[in-house]
């Protein structure tokens, strides 16, 4: 699942509204710098809107992981015998677990990594450096858009799942709490990982293959795309337990599956401990490799 987000063409007023919205309309007549979380919450809301008013970006983004389940789930559940893998696990959920982890990683990572590429190349980002708002209120700015799209692309492939695949919303808290710890880590981690990628592509024209093409690659190999993990050859399934896809995809199966799926996993069981371990060491390593190689200015401005 590859998906094209929207580049925000129209950036000569987006950056200035950016820099007025987040900047000097909060500036105080006694000369107070405004509150950090109104600067944050200024840059978030418009992230929002320059999001959603890209219409068919919005479409695209939220549809493909959609379609992707109906389509894939409906050749599996016709091409597998008994429509499961397992007595009362059909392909198709199996699959449904996965997309959510794949969604979740294609608005965080990729879009988020496409987006800054193209704030810094047609110099938004140089334009907001400039003014009177911390570097930090941009970034998390953009966190909140990832956690609003996030939550509705995870909305949006559950209801798919339970209308068309029988998909079982979980019935205790600790199912519900295992969603919320994997779904913050999962995020996280590939929130970071999509701002360290955006100082990869040269500019936002190679910006979308260059991102696209890894994240393609993990979904295939992190049985996204191929259920059960079990049928992929063993050093494709130790190649994906490096990346925290594989693991997202793991916990959310955990959430929507029966005790019974456990018996899919390449370890015979749900590993909640390492899967904990894999997603806050990419947390921290992602954060590392923003702080490293995060550039402010495109190459062509060096």
């Amino acid at each position: 699942m590859t998906t094209q987000p929207a580049t925000h063409s129209p950036r000569a007023s987006g950056a200035a509204g950016a820099a007025g919205a987040a900047g000097a309309a909060w500036v105080r007549p006694v000369g107070r710098p405004p509150a950090l979380w109104r600067l944050v919450l200024a840059r978030g809301a418009l992230e929002l809107r320059q999001f959603f008013r890209e219409r068919d970006a919005v479409v695209f983004t939220f549809a493909l992981p959609a379609v992707l389940l109906i389509l894939l789930g409906s050749i599996f559940d016709t091409q597998l015998n008994d429509r499961a893998i397992v007595p009362g696990i059909p392909a198709s959920q199996l699959l449904t677990a996965g997309m959510i982890a794949a969604g979740i990683a294609s608005t965080s990572f990729v879009n988020l990594a496409i987006g800054i590429c193209s704030d810094r190349d047609d110099g938004t980002i140089k334009r907001l450096r400039g003014a009177p708002m911390p570097p930090i209120a941009y970034f998390l700015g953009k966190v909140i858009l990832v956690l609003v799209t996030a939550l509705a692309e995870v909305a949006i492939v559950m209801t798919v799942g339970i209308a068309l695949f029988d998909l079982r919303l979980p019935t205790d808290l600790g199912h519900w709490l295992t969603l919320a710890w994997v779904f913050l880590l999962g995020v996280t981690g590939c929130a970071l990982l999509g701002v360290a990628m955006s100082s990869v592509p040269r500019s936002i024209r190679s910006a979308a293959p260059v991102v696209n093409l890894p994240f393609l690659v993990l979904q295939f190999i992190s049985g996204i795309f191929i259920v059960p993990i079990t049928e992929l050859p063993s050093l494709f399934q130790h190649v994906a337990a490096l990346f925290p896809l594989k693991w997202m995809a793991q916990g959310f199966r955990s959430v929507f599956l029966p005790d019974s799926g456990v018996a899919l996993e390449p370890a015979g069981a749900w590993e909640h401990g390492r899967i904990a371990l894999v997603l806050s060491a990419w947390c921290i390593g992602g954060l590392i490799l923003c702080l490293t190689t995060f550039r402010w200015r495109s190459r062509r401005d060096s």
